[in-house]
């Protein structure tokens, strides 16, 4: 199987080459460059002045994201993160009828983990083998409890003009209490232990298991049969509180329809605790559609009263919920960067952590004996002008007298960060976007190594994966070279890249930043709902050059006047 991996790994990658000589040729042609047609040229590298420098993250968009944390995840390198979940649930049908004498069988809670099946593996009985490995988090036990929430989630801003989505904020500090979850909006900070209802479920040492769960059933002939769910948070819930939460209002408003219903049954509260200062955190896959809370129910037969007829009642977890959190980096200080001189070091971390912000085109410098701007003296090395001196434009472009073969962001790893293994950062990726419009860098999309099915192995070519060499160092690369074409050419002023850390790079929606005070407004999504974190080296002086973060370009210049 690795071997058909890697074959068609390499194929992604010629394709790649064949589409990314192809692109270059259009690109030029379409400017009428004058670099093409001429038979000879030079090539060289030429290094690019960048700052780089940390930015600390809190009021992070946490409401309605792709999947949710759930758990408590100690980071070697930067503290304990704790997260929880606070959801609305749905009823799947509402003025429903329950029959005469109903009585509750069970209630069943299903919340599918994210999964993948094991290649080329079964059990002894010929079954799939399921790993939770790429979102499970450590392996300790921790306390959960599942509460019903009595606080309200609106859909909508009542402090915009427009009908505007309610956005809910992280305020994950434990300055401010280490024990509660918190979240904020623009006028209000939530304490949602402040508005915990009734106790409907408690696990004082759960683990989450990577084995199928095996469901038998028995028919009314005595004929047993069984289904293989893929792994799960499964757990029977107390069906008094269902009795009077669900089939004692039978009739009522409050069954009517989904805003009645929100009103009155306001959602569930998945609530964290470590046991011993210790813990796990799994990502789970609520929004699925295996995720929901099934009532099982019995009923008189209208035909025979001694017959007893079954039904199911099911509610989904199809409205709003939030992920908040609960951090205490005790290990290292997040603090914002120095913006002329760079950082050092480079702290990345999910959930509300810690980014990087990349200029790439930072200060002065010696151009041709003149002091320009780095981003002009940028330009005027590779873009053709008249005999007048001025840039040349057709088409509305820029035309280029070089061209760029090649651009990569080159990042290497801090190796004396803690690791409790050598392969403890393995399927970290490093995310880079376009900090100003909060969007993937323009390479994101010229790359076709998307794999749906495994984020790890998707857009390698321009977010790179770890390299490391035989001394035990790792970098990153990062391809921009469409971006940087996009400067010169469309003249996009877009120099500011954002880095987080990202367990998937499949998913490229944005989390806005409540009231952000600078340059940076958003951060994608996916940053956040991975706990780990990662340490870079930057560009500051201090560093050592051949570890320090480098901005390297390879292009083509024709040596003919």
């Amino acid at each position: 199987m690795k071997k058909i991996f890697k074959a068609l790994k390499f194929t992604s990658f010629l394709l790649f080459i064949i589409l990314a000589i192809v692109a270059c040729d259009q690109d030029f042609n379409s400017i009428e460059s004058d670099v093409v047609g001429l038979k000879n040229f030079n090539t060289g590298s030429y290094p690019i002045p960048i700052t780089s420098y940390n930015k600390k993250l809190d009021s992070l968009r946490i409401n309605n994201l792709s999947a949710n944390l759930l758990g408590v995840y100690n980071d070697p390198v930067y503290g304990q993160t704790k997260a929880s979940i606070i959801t609305q649930i749905t009823p799947t049908e509402f003025d429903s009828s329950f029959g005469d004498n109903p009585v509750i069988d069970s209630v069943i809670l299903t919340i599918p983990y994210y999964n993948k099946t094991i290649a080329d593996s079964t059990d002894v009985d010929g079954n799939a083998v399921y790993s939770i490995s790429d979102s499970l988090f450590g392996s300790a036990p921790i306390k959960l409890s599942i509460f019903q929430n009595n606080y309200f989630l609106r859909d909508f801003n009542p402090n915009t003009e427009l009908e505007a989505i309610q956005n809910y904020y992280s305020h994950a500090s434990d300055a401010v209490n280490s024990n509660d979850n918190f979240a904020i909006t623009e006028t209000s900070t939530i304490n949602f232990d402040d508005h915990k209802g009734s106790l409907i479920y408690e696990d004082n040492a759960f683990i989450p298991s990577s084995d199928a769960i095996v469901l038998k059933k028995v028919s009314k002939d005595g004929t047993e049969t069984t289904e293989r769910v893929a792994p799960a948070l499964r757990t029977h819930l107390d069906t008094a509180f269902w009795t009077a939460a669900i089939i004692d209002k039978e009739g009522s408003d409050e069954l009517r329809n989904a805003n009645n219903f929100y009103n009155y049954f306001r959602g569930l509260y998945f609530k964290t605790e470590a046991i011993n200062g210790d813990g796990n955190m799994l990502l789970f896959n609520i929004n699925g559609t295996g995720s929901n809370i099934t009532i099982y129910y019995s009923y008189d037969s209208s035909v025979d009263s001694a017959e007893k007829l079954q039904d199911t009642y099911v509610l989904n977890f199809n409205g709003n919920k939030l992920n908040p959190f609960i951090n205490n980096y005790n290990l290292v200080s997040l603090e914002n960067g120095d913006k002329t001189n760079g950082d050092e070091k480079l702290y990345l971390k999910g959930a509300e952590g810690s980014m990087a912000v990349v200029d790439i085109f930072s200060g002065n410098v010696d151009c041709d004996g003149v002091e320009e701007t780095a981003l002009e003296c940028f330009k005027k090395e590779y873009r053709a002008v008249d005999e007048n001196g001025d840039y040349i434009i057709k088409n509305g472009d820029f035309v280029l007298k070089k061209l760029i073969n090649e651009a990569q962001l080159v990042i290497y790893e801090d190796e004396t960060m803690n690791k409790p293994s050598e392969d403890y950062h393995k399927y970290d990726r490093i995310y880079a976007y376009d900090a100003k419009n909060n969007i993937p860098l323009i390479d994101y999309n010229f790359d076709p190594s998307t794999n749906t099915a495994d984020a790890y192995n998707s857009k390698f070519i321009h977010l790179g994966q770890r390299i490391t060499d035989e001394n035990g160092i790792s970098k990153f690369k990062i391809r921009i070279t469409q971006h940087l074409n996009n400067i010169l050419i469309k003249d996009s002023t877009n120099t500011k890249l954002g880095l987080v850390l990202s367990t998937n790079v499949n998913y490229v929606s944005t989390s806005s930043i409540l009231n952000s005070q600078d340059m940076v407004t958003g951060v994608p999504a996916s940053s956040i709902i991975t706990p780990r974190g990662t340490t870079l080296y930057g560009s500051n002086v201090n560093v050592p050059e051949n570890k320090r973060m480098s901005l390297e370009i390879f292009f083509t210049e024709s040596n003919q006047n």
